[in-house]
């Protein structure tokens, strides 16, 4: 699904909100609640880009960023740390895991937009 961005948050109102957000800046969205699901989405549907949820059930995000990270199918895909630790040992960690970018939470629509633009040359 070319130009299609996967949301992975497991908080069903922060999810819908950012879907309902996505959507009307014209985005394509698909989305899933746990690590897991994210791997097995961005193997399926590779999306343009991830905007991944650190603390996720099942598997956090920086495991699924790590795994994501050494499989050769997906390993390309840009992936977007979205959490509520703001610190710069936040930041890093997300880096190291293998996010291209990070955001907090609450998102600063507009900012994440132009992350995700940046990544995905407009998605």
């Amino acid at each position: 699904m070319t130009g299609t961005i996967l949301l992975v948050e497991d908080n069903e109102l922060n999810r819908d909100m950012l879907i309902r957000r996505l959507v009307r800046a014209g985005k394509k969205v698909v989305s899933a609640a746990d690590g897991q699901q994210a791997l097995d989405l961005m193997r399926s549907e590779k999306p343009a880009v991830v905007l991944m949820d650190m603390n996720l059930p099942i598997l956090d995000g920086w495991t699924a960023c790590r795994q994501a990270r050494a499989d050769d199918t997906i390993k390309h895909i840009p992936i977007i740390a979205l959490t509520a630790h703001a610190s710069d040992a936040d930041r890093l960690n997300a880096l190291e895991a293998g996010c291209d970018d990070y955001a907090t939470k609450p998102v600063d629509f507009p900012g994440l937009l132009i992350k995700i633009e940046k990544l995905t040359g407009n998605c």
